[in-house]
C-alpha cells in the first residue's frame, strides 16, 4: 500500500539487496583516479532507492560474485551515478574476479565483522625501499572499505603502483576496515632472497694469519743492496749476513762532542809485525820536509 508523502512502497525489513549488473572498468568514466586506486564501486541511482527502502545499515558493503568463474570479492560503494544496469569497478577488482568489459556480476549486500588483523605480501621487492611501509599502507587503505583473503589490491605511492596480496585476515575471511584498529604484518616480497651469511673462520686460523701478516709488515733496516763506484761487491755479503741475523751493531756515540765543532775520527790499523803503522802516529801539522823547484845556495844565509 502507498502511504501519504511516500513515493515508493514500504518494503518489509530483513530483505537483502541482490541485483545483476553489467560490469565495466572505471576508465570508462574518464579520469577517476580516486576510484581506480581504492576498494569502492559506482552503482546506478536505482540501487540507492532500493537500498533505502530495504533499510540497509551503514556502511553499505557488498559482495561481488562471478558465478561463471566462481570468484568473489567484497567492496564498498562511493557514488550512485552509474548508468542504469551498469556498475563501474576498479580494474584490479576486475582482474581478481576474472571479468571482462560488459560481463555480468552479481551484487549482494553483506554485513562484515570489523578487522583486527591483516597480513599482506608485497608482489615486488621495490616495496622494501619505502622508509615507513606501515604508514604508507595505512594511508592507502583509507580508500578501501573491506578486505578479502587472496585478493590482490593496488595502491599508488610516489607515482608508482604497488601490489599487495591479502594472505590473512581476522576475525574472518572477509572483514570491514572502516574505522577500525587493525594490526598489520608483512610477509617476504615475491622474489626476495635472504643475504648469504659468511661462515666464521676458526680462531686459531685467524690468529696464525694475523701473526703472518704482522711478520710480513715488520720493519727491517738496510734491506737494500749497496753499489760501489769501482763496481766491486766486497762487503755486501757481510751486510746481508748481518741484516739477516738481526739489526746491525751501532757505534759508540761521541760523548766529547762540542757545539759548532767538527771532529774527524780515523780508523787505526796495526801492522802485521806488531809495529805501529804510520797512520797510528799522532798527527802533527806542517811536519813534512819541504821541497824546492831549484837548488838554492844557503851558504852565508841565516
Amino acid at each position: 500500500m502507498f502511504q501519504f508523502g511516500r513515493m515508493f512502497p514500504e518494503m518489509p525489513n530483513g530483505r537483502n539487496f541482490g541485483e545483476t549488473y553489467r560490469c565495466y572498468s572505471v576508465t570508462m568514466l574518464g579520469d577517476r583516479e580516486d576510484v581506480e586506486r581504492g576498494g569502492k564501486i559506482i552503482m546506478p541511482p536505482s540501487a540507492l532507492d532500493k537500498l533505502t527502502r530495504l533499510h540497509i545499515q551503514y556502511p553499505m558493503l557488498f559482495k561481488l560474485t562471478n558465478k561463471k568463474m566462481k570468484r568473489e570479492t567484497h567492496c564498498g560503494v562511493l557514488e550512485f551515478v552509474a548508468d542504469e544496469g551498469r556498475i563501474y569497478i576498479p580494474y584490479w577488482m576486475m582482474k581478481n574476479l576474472l571479468l571482462q568489459e560488459g560481463d555480468l556480476v552479481q551484487v549482494d549486500n553483506v554485513s562484515l565483522p570489523i578487522a583486527t588483523f591483516a597480513k599482506f605480501q608485497p608482489q615486488h621487492t621495490d616495496f622494501l625501499d619505502i622508509s615507513n611501509p606501515k604508514a604508507v599502507l595505512e594511508n592507502a587503505l583509507r580508500s578501501f572499505a573491506c578486505l578479502t583473503v587472496e585478493d590482490l589490491i593496488e595502491f599508488k605511492y610516489n607515482d608508482k603502483i604497488y601490489e599487495m596480496r591479502v594472505l590473512e585476515s581476522k576475525p574472518g575471511r572477509a572483514v570491514s576496515i572502516i574505522e577500525c584498529d587493525m594490526n598489520v604484518d608483512f610477509a617476504a616480497p615475491l622474489g626476495y632472497k635472504e643475504p648469504e651469511r659468511q661462515k666464521p673462520r676458526d680462531t686459531e686460523q685467524e690468529q696464525d694469519m694475523e701473526h703472518e701478516d704482522e711478520a710480513d709488515d715488520a720493519f727491517k733496516i738496510f734491506q737494500g743492496k749497496g753499489n760501489r763506484l769501482d763496481g766491486k761487491n766486497k762487503g755486501l755479503e757481510c751486510m746481508e749476513t748481518q741484516s739477516s741475523n738481526g739489526p746491525p751493531k751501532r757505534g759508540i756515540p761521541n760523548y766529547g762532542y762540542k757545539k759548532n765543532t767538527i771532529t774527524f775520527i780515523r780508523n787505526s790499523r796495526k801492522a802485521e809485525n806488531g809495529a805501529q803503522s804510520p797512520e797510528d802516529k799522532m798527527f802533527e801539522a806542517f811536519s813534512g820536509d819541504g821541497q824546492s823547484l831549484r837548488k838554492v845556495k844557503t851558504k852565508g844565509r841565516r
